[in-house]
């Protein structure tokens, strides 16, 4: 029998399908029922009303949370989000994500995520200061480089991370650059993490179509998203030789049969507020069209839930590689699956950053800082490994790439959970 053939989510939801995946990795791995119950549990949840003074001289109260999941590998890393949509369920499920992240690709991280109920767009940068600086002091008994590091998510970037940065170093008393990362460069961030999450996914492609005899200069590609993962895939997928046919943004599709000039689209883009509205280097097609387009390479990097049970049976590329988290739902696996279409999973496709984000831990701990081209060699190196790991592990026991991804970090955080001991 097929251990992916149950399969079947109540809903469409990302955090469902992650949690659905898991439980067939532990079925496969035949998870002791307490490791199985430790494992899915978040080790902390911590919930903080921030008061923070607005411009118009008001005080407004705003919602902060910090799920820690699992610190068995290390300490905990995960980005903030500042989003009206933040929720508790939404930031566990996130900080489990990570863990998961962490492990298939050895980094000795936990999981961990954190956010704001908050509308960064609505605020000024003097309230969102005062909002991340109250956040960060809320947080001082859980934040530290040996216990719980942030990074930016939706909504936060450089900017937020030196905040975040300041406010722990004057609380502590000393400079503590290795409490975040995604810093600015001045900071102590790294040379290549802008990059190393397009960078990740393109690794991730190379090295899958390596295993199927794909000729990249033979092959082609479509790349959903064009933000900075998905123009950053679209961009090195090009120089590996692949014709890009497809991109899309918030405004829709754009395809060329003879493919796109993506130096052009990316010039287009910066100057046209980051989007590609108007783009004449294509003609326009929906996101949905671009998803089902006769490609051999397909890159969601845009939204989750692209790819689900309605949409699966029309998709024809050979290879997915998933830049964004949860872009196929996972009612849709069974039918690409049955298609014969290798899909390398987000946890083990977009974990360029986190890799990157832990050399930025790792040279503020030295205090010595590598070259961009040393960052790229060694996040290359771990990404390949971490890929022939899952893909060796999924042809062992015959399940897909997803569910040996989870099963490759699921079984490591076991073993270190039982030779901890301690439960």
């Amino acid at each position: 029998m097929n251990p992916e053939s149950t399969l079947i989510p109540a809903h469409e939801n990302p955090f469902e399908s992650m949690m659905s995946r898991f439980d067939v990795a532990a079925k496969i791995l035949n998870l002791d029922q307490g490791l199985y119950n430790v494992l899915k549990s978040p080790a902390k949840q911590v919930i903080v009303n921030l008061p923070v003074s607005m411009d118009d001289g008001s005080i407004q109260i705003f919602e902060g949370i910090r799920v820690v999941h699992n610190i068995n590998l290390g300490p905990a890393k995960g980005g903030i989000r500042y989003s009206l949509d933040v929720n508790l369920d939404e930031v566990k499920a996130l900080a489990a994500w990570m863990t998961w992240k962490c492990a298939v690709s050895n980094i000795p991280f936990g999981g961990g995520k954190g956010g704001i109920k908050c509308d960064p767009r609505s605020m000024s940068a003097g309230e969102l200061e005062r909002l991340t600086r109250a956040y960060t002091r809320a947080m001082i008994d859980v934040f530290g480089p040996e216990k719980d590091i942030p990074a930016p998510d939706m909504g936060t970037g450089p900017r937020e991370m030196a905040w975040i940065m300041d406010q722990y170093s004057r609380l502590v008393g000393y400079s503590s650059p290795s409490v975040v990362t995604g810093k600015p460069l001045v900071m102590g961030g790294s040379k290549g993490r802008v990059e190393a999450t397009g960078r990740g996914v393109m690794v991730a492609a190379r090295s899958a179509m390596l295993k199927m005899g794909l000729n990249p200069f033979k092959s082609t590609c479509a790349v959903q998203g064009f933000g900075n993962v998905g123009s950053i895939s679209a961009k090195l997928m090009e120089q590996q030789g692949l014709k890009v046919l497809a991109i899309s943004d918030i405004t829709g599709g754009y395809y060329n049969a003879d493919g796109i000039n993506i130096k052009e689209a990316l010039a287009y883009s910066a100057a046209h507020g980051n989007q590609l509205t108007g783009f004449t280097g294509a003609e326009p097609i929906t996101n949905e069209a671009l998803l089902e387009l006769p490609v051999d390479v397909l890159i969601p990097a845009a939204m989750e839930d692209q790819i689900t049970a309605h949409n699966a049976a029309n998709i024809q590329a050979k290879l997915i590689v998933e830049g964004a988290n949860g872009p196929i739902a996972a009612s849709a696996d069974q039918t690409l699956n049955d298609k014969g279409v290798m899909v390398v999973p987000d946890i083990l496709a977009n974990a360029g950053g986190v890799t990157v984000s832990y050399f930025e831990w790792v040279q503020n701990r030295m205090g010595y800082f590598w070259t961009e081209e040393r960052v790229n060699r060694r996040a290359d190196r771990n990404m390949k490994e971490a890929f022939e790991q899952v893909y060796q592990t999924s042809l062992h026991h015959g399940c897909s790439m997803r569910i040996a991804a989870y099963v490759v970090a699921i079984d490591k955080v076991a073993q270190v959970t039982q030779l901890r001991g301690g439960i």
